[in-house]
């Protein structure tokens, strides 16, 4: 069997839904094919934290620009969808028990300030000017930051420990329901004429150097001239395709879903992070129980900073998340993921630095692991635009911030795909950027994973 379509994008995650959106319903494409083997969001999109910030440290403006366009474009969403997915303003929260911290948080507070975050304040023991953020809804809500001393951060921010030194309340940031907004993505671009096909691409056509379309596993096949591939953790292998072999690389990210019983995060707390290494607690007895396990030793030795904790409304209304980016060693890609046995364990243990009440979790085990691949760029900056093969185009290597980050991806991709005019930072997401030496030369200089927490 064969068909034509004007654009087929093949993979139906967050990506390839806001694909199928603004390419359908903003720009007006007639004919969109979305094809994937799975069912819609069912990879990695759902597997998250579900969080945006427009929190960028440098090393320069662009990907807070990137950022900024991404929420700019989930706020008309929410406002043409009456906040279908319950998008929320409550913050990142980076907490500090170092002093060298706090002017870490200061400096880097400044300088992502001066790319347009938004103002600085600091607050001391009284918050005094301290707006809360509040629990729902993102309008009128303030922007910008709020550094606030360690008296001010435990009045504020409820069971932070005493040893905290400063928190920094980053304000245009919070999460969603991604799988609501991945569903009315993708309802609405049905609605304006575009198709979903559940099936596996096995190959994209080419003749005479460009695409011509491409064949799936049940034998049918698309004409086409323009591919746009959006395939998340799959990339690599479906840029073969292409013979092409894209600078990216996967890791392995779990995250932790419990109930908190105890109450110890409240309901209306924003997205806590601490910043610090972090030594694990165990008592004596808890050491020799461990000792005689070949992988002990690291459950001794100090983990990275950046434990991430947030409230979730799951079925029991109690639950949170916790996920920690503790091993970022580069992984091939198989499913269903293997992650660490011991991972709920650390999570839980990690986050009783931040909140010191979580020690009443200690010895549980935690609750559920599930996580999924970021599939990232040395830079961890994503890929967007045309590949070599003329009417090949990616939207990728959106790394950790899918979920948020596609938004603007999309809206930049359906913009390559329809000749529309790109905004002046486009560059600096196409797939040519490593054939300059001066920016290969730059990524060196910025060290690797940029932006990540």
């Amino acid at each position: 069997m064969s068909d034509n379509a004007d654009i087929v994008v093949i993979g139906a995650g967050m990506a390839g839904a806001a694909a199928a959106y603004h390419l359908a319903v903003r720009r007006g494409v007639r004919r969109v094919v979305l094809i994937d083997e799975r069912e819609p969001l069912t990879l990695t999109s759902d597997k998250g934290t579900q969080a945006y910030r427009n929190w960028w440290p440098g090393p320069d403006a662009t990907m807070l620009r990137y950022m900024t366009r991404s929420i700019d474009l989930l706020e008309e969403m929410a406002d043409e969808s009456e906040n279908v997915f319950r998008m929320n303003r409550r913050g990142y929260v980076f907490v500090t028990g170092d002093e060298e911290g706090v002017e870490r948080l200061r400096g880097t507070a400044r300088e992502v300030s001066s790319f347009g975050m938004g103002e600085l304040r600091e607050h001391g023991g009284e918050a005094s000017g301290y707006r809360p953020a509040p629990a729902e809804g993102y309008v009128g809500a303030v922007i910008g930051a709020d550094l606030l001393s360690a008296d001010a951060a435990r009045r504020v921010f409820p069971g932070l420990g005493r040893d905290v030194r400063a928190a920094l309340h980053v304000r245009r940031a919070g999460w969603f329901n991604a799988l609501a907004l991945g569903a009315w993505l993708l309802k609405r671009a049905l609605g304006a004429g575009a198709t979903f096909v559940r099936d596996r691409v096995t190959a994209i056509d080419q003749a005479g150097g460009r695409v011509t379309g491409v064949r799936l596993a049940s034998g049918a096949r698309f004409g086409t001239d323009r591919v746009a591939i959006a395939a998340g953790p799959a990339l690599p292998e479906a840029a073969r395709m292409l013979d092409l072999e894209l600078p990216v690389f996967l890791e392995l990210h779990a995250k932790l879903t419990m109930r908190d019983t105890q109450g110890v995060v409240a309901r209306s707390m924003p997205f806590l992070i601490w910043n610090d290494p972090v030594t694990l607690p165990w008592t004596a007895a808890e050491r020799s129980a461990l000792e005689p396990d070949p992988d002990s030793g690291r459950l001794f030795a100090p983990f990275p900073g950046g434990v991430h904790v947030r409230p979730v409304d799951g079925p029991y209304g109690d639950e949170l998340y916790i996920i920690w980016t503790y091993d970022i060693a580069p992984h091939a890609f198989a499913w269903p993921p293997q992650f660490d046995r011991h991972y709920g364990e650390i999570a839980i243990r990690g986050s009783s630095r931040m909140l010191p009440a979580m020690s009443a979790y200690f010895g549980t085990g935690g609750g559920f692991v599930d996580g999924g691949y970021y599939c990232k760029t040395r830079e961890n900056r994503p890929l967007v635009g045309p590949l070599p093969i003329e009417g090949a185009f990616v939207l990728g290597a959106l790394s950790g911030y899918g979920i948020m980050g596609s938004h603007a991806g999309a809206d930049l991709l359906a913009a390559h795909l329809t000749g529309a005019r790109l905004p002046d930072y486009a560059r600096w997401f196409l797939p040519s950027r490593y054939e300059e030496a001066g920016y290969r030369a730059e990524i060196d200089r910025w060290g690797e994973n940029v932006g990540q927490l």
